[in-house]
């Protein structure tokens, strides 16, 4: 096989290439955590921003508001948060990859679980003529 060589000419064909890229991409610039919202926010060049629920993020169920204000940017794709050893690329949180699948399966089943109390409440609940008629 024979040897791939690059001549200067190659290199600086790729530099402008991918700042020609870079200058229409949206680049993040900022990311803090907001205590009213209970948000993480990811501010972008380009001015627009990414919103997500903070506990809803794996490893930060149970973080303290000091702990989720810790969040940093990782290079340009990543966040960090560095006492609770918590890393997610800011692409896979932006479609929706918030954790492994045990954890976002885990999470979308919450709601669904069967519990002797949610069955209780269910019984009187319908007991007492169940959910309203939808009106149409």
């Amino acid at each position: 096989m024979g040897e791939i060589i690059f001549d200067d000419h190659h290199y600086r064909d790729a530099t402008l290439k991918r700042a020609a890229e870079r200058a229409h991409a949206p680049i993040p610039a900022t990311v803090r955590f907001d205590e009213a919202s209970g948000r993480i926010v990811v501010d972008f060049t380009n001015g627009a921003a990414f919103m997500l629920p903070a506990r809803s993020i794996q490893g930060l169920e149970k973080a303290t508001v000091a702990q989720l204000a810790e969040v940093e940017l990782l290079g340009e794709t990543g966040l960090h948060w560095e006492s609770l050893d918590v890393d997610f690329t800011i692409s896979g949180l932006m479609n929706g990859i918030f954790g492994t699948a045990k954890f976002l399966d885990a999470q979308r089943r919450g709601g669904q679980s069967r519990s002797a109390a949610k069955i209780e409440a269910s019984r009187a609940n319908g007991a007492k003529g169940g959910r309203p008629r939808k009106i149409r």
